[in-house]
């Protein structure tokens, strides 16, 4: 851009989030995280009985006119944020009860396409002081796509492994920042009154992006985004009105080793992984013409054609369609139905033999 920034990759830039925005390439990020000001009408959940503010969260910049005011400021950096993200992104923001309501509607009327709302359930929240309300333990975080053709990337086997091999749910029991992570001021309270764990941005980063790809945050404040970023292997960018606290996540930026490529890649899903047809087993001799397949209790049994087709019985087509067809069923995925019979009488899954070639490149 002729005036205004390069990509200024791997920086803490200090100064308005939306100016900065302004400045930078259109359809430049892969990826958003933003925890935008709460605007927190600070009435009794986070005042002690003595009307003291808990943690200071009554800054300035997180106090707005009113509504309206908040709502205007919300549809400006998110429609900044779309403008820099690429087809194909996605946004993760982050709100409690004060804010995330407003954030959800800025959202879908800009013509992001949500795809979770992401439920982070404190394991050690904030009490409330004054017992008029529950115990405020958890936020909301909204994931959205750019749009609603977006191709986006989920990272769902890196998810599931992550979870002990079961599907991740949107429910995430993470504790909120506390020991030698909590970044500390002279005085020995919180540099930063909502910094959030690492383990919550580990979990962003490493689901909708791949090394190298870059994550931008509008809202840095002491770099947690940008730490996590680097250790994970993807660049980033950080946006910070406050120049102590940009100063503070620069140099905790410096001091994250980032992880080996190969320690930094997530499994690939799907999406990523070749498309290999029933075809190339046949060509390659792996399944030859004329061969037999059948299902693991050898209920049936279906001869391989020269073109890839079986035919059992009446029955003839794809491996999809034929093992369907002889269950009785609307659908059925072949490579995960059919076995080929070693010389040994040993069954072996047709996705067996796709994965080995999938593992020489296809």
């Amino acid at each position: 851009m002729g005036t205004g920034l390069d990509l200024p990759l791997d920086q803490v830039l200090v100064g308005d989030c939306i100016e900065t925005l302004r400045r930078l390439p259109p359809a430049s990020v892969h990826a958003v995280f933003a925890d935008p000001p709460y605007n927190l009408q600070l009435k009794g959940e986070l005042r002690r009985p003595d009307d003291s503010v808990v943690d200071g969260v009554d800054d300035a910049w997180d106090r707005f006119e009113d509504l309206a005011a908040y709502d205007a400021f919300t549809r400006e950096w998110l429609a900044e944020c779309r403008r820099v993200l690429r087809k194909d992104g996605t946004i993760w923001v982050i709100g409690s009860y004060h804010n995330v309501f407003r954030l959800g509607t800025a959202i879908q009327d800009l013509g992001f396409w949500i795809l979770n709302d992401v439920i982070w359930r404190k394991a050690n929240p904030m009490p409330n002081f004054r017992g008029r309300r529950f115990t405020n333990a958890h936020e909301t975080l909204v994931w959205a796509a750019r749009g609603a053709e977006s191709r986006y990337r989920f990272n769902y086997a890196a998810m599931k492994a992550l979870n002990d091999e079961l599907q991740m749910r949107s429910d995430w029991f993470i504790p909120l920042c506390t020991g030698a992570e909590r970044l500390r001021a002279e005085d020995g309270g919180k540099l930063h009154p909502t910094q959030k764990p690492e383990a919550l941005l580990h979990r962003v980063i490493l689901c909708c992006t791949a090394p190298g790809e870059v994550v931008l945050d509008p809202f840095l404040g002491t770099g947690t985004t940008a730490a996590v970023a680097r250790r994970l292997g993807r660049r980033f960018i950080g946006i910070e009105r406050e120049e102590a606290y940009a100063r503070a996540a620069r140099a905790r930026i410096a001091a994250v080793a980032p992880l080996a490529e190969s320690a930094a890649l997530a499994l690939p899903g799907k999406r990523e992984q070749p498309r290999i047809p029933f075809g190339t087993l046949v060509e390659r001799g792996l399944v030859p013409a004329g061969s037999t397949l059948t299902d693991r209790h050898r209920r049936w049994r279906a001869e391989v054609g020269a073109d890839a087709t079986l035919r059992c019985g009446a029955s003839a087509g794809s491996i999809h369609k034929v093992g369907a067809e002889v269950q009785a069923a609307p659908s059925c995925n072949g490579w995960t139905f059919w076995h080929v019979e070693g010389r040994d009488g040993r069954l072996r899954l047709l996705d067996e033999l796709r994965q080995e070639v999938v593992a020489q490149g296809g």
